[in-house]
């Protein structure tokens, strides 16, 4: 007898329906770990991980359109729900991280002007659509079970979009910059109140209800990241303050929030780094790959490029060796993701040929 192997459309449908709302943290995390190498002086390796990258997002989007072609009610259902809509502002962020990389790598204005459309378009629906269906329903969970880290990803996108607006003030407005620094101005202001609401109740919820290991996900790490791209915009911010009156008039402001943000995520990094030892080491909860593991990756490679950034802008050379080492952990991180990922799916593609088959053995034993 020869055993029939299910057809590679089939295993394809099996994980566009179960792609999960943030798996966009893969761009995000590859795009700001190739700017952190680049900056460093790696251009090789810089466009590299951007090629890498743009396949990642070519991708990630097709599969995400037949999701929510052919998987309407699994697509909906994420977005209804308040632990996993927030992951889709990875939507927001991945395009205009991409979008950096098209501007700082290559000079490409016009991609980094689209990417940034695409992003804003994304924004404009989660922000006005997706937020206001989850306030108006009439049952919601606990926090235990529907607030996590993954809710900062909507101070993610908000402050990615002004990161890239402040990066292309040139092409938005060539002699006349006013309106799209006084809208990038916006976009960081509102981020960082988005940050002061959000994560009052994330704190609360770490340190006063309950929390077992396995709540403690991978995505509480964007506690430091969204500091961090709040740093990187207030970084571009002030080095434009030259550009508008206003900002040069809030210039103090600026520099002071600025190293707030970058104070608040440096502070960050040892108590992340100590609940993973007690989550992985004490509580024994095994280290295997998840996607959310890119929502690690993409705070390590955030927190280099905005220290890569201060200490060119605000002229503190004794933050180098910060941001070097950082490079480094971050290259490492995205590197041991990258192979977890590969050998999930080995390993998931062997579960469901076994699946199938198995559905297919009691389909022909029916008959």
């Amino acid at each position: 007898m020869i055993e029939m192997k299910p057809p590679a459309s089939t295993r394809l449908a099996f994980g566009v329906r179960n792609l999960p709302p943030n798996i966009f943290a893969m761009v995000m995390a590859t795009g700001i770990v190739s700017l952190a190498v680049n900056s460093a002086g790696y251009n090789l390796l810089a466009i590299a991980l951007f090629w890498i990258n743009v396949g990642f997002y070519v991708v990630l989007s097709a599969m995400l359109l037949g999701r929510a072609l052919f998987f309407r009610a699994e697509f909906h259902a994420d977005l209804q729900s308040h632990a996993k809509a927030p992951g889709f502002f990875t939507l927001v962020a991945g395009p205009c991280v991409l979008g950096n990389q098209c501007v700082l790598l290559f000079g490409a204005a016009t991609a980094g002007l689209a990417l940034l459309f695409v992003g804003a378009t994304f924004w404009l629906a989660l922000s006005y659509i997706v937020l206001p269906g989850l306030m108006e329903k009439a049952e919601k969970p606990k926090p235990e079970t529907g607030l996590n880290g993954a809710w900062l990803l909507i101070v993610v996108g908000t402050q990615a979009i002004s990161v890239l607006i402040s990066l292309l003030v040139p092409a938005l407005a060539s002699g006349a910059p006013d309106v799209p620094l006084f809208t990038a101005l916006t976009f960081w202001l509102v981020g960082s109140m988005l940050y002061i609401w959000l994560i009052a109740l994330i704190f609360h919820r770490i340190l006063f209800l309950p929390l077992s290991p396995t709540d403690l996900a991978p995505p509480y790490w964007i506690n430091m990241g969204a500091m961090a791209i709040s740093t990187l915009a207030g970084v571009r911010l002030v080095a434009e303050a030259d550009r508008m009156t206003m900002l040069t008039d809030l210039l103090p402001f600026l520099q002071g929030m600025t190293l707030l943000f970058w104070a608040t995520a440096t502070w960050w990094i040892p108590i992340l780094l100590s609940l993973g030892v007690w989550r992985h080491g004490f509580q024994r909860v095994p280290l295997t790959y998840e996607h959310s593991y890119w929502a690690v990756v993409f705070p390590l490679g955030m927190y280099t490029v905005c220290t890569q950034n201060l200490i060119r802008v605000f002229e503190l050379p004794f933050l180098s060796p910060i941001s070097s080492v950082f490079m480094w952990f971050s290259l490492a991180a995205w590197g041991l993701t990258l192979a977890g990922l590969i050998r999930h799916l080995v390993r998931q593609k062997a579960r469901w040929d076994g699946a199938i088959a198995v559905s297919s053995d009691q389909v022909s034993s029916s008959k």
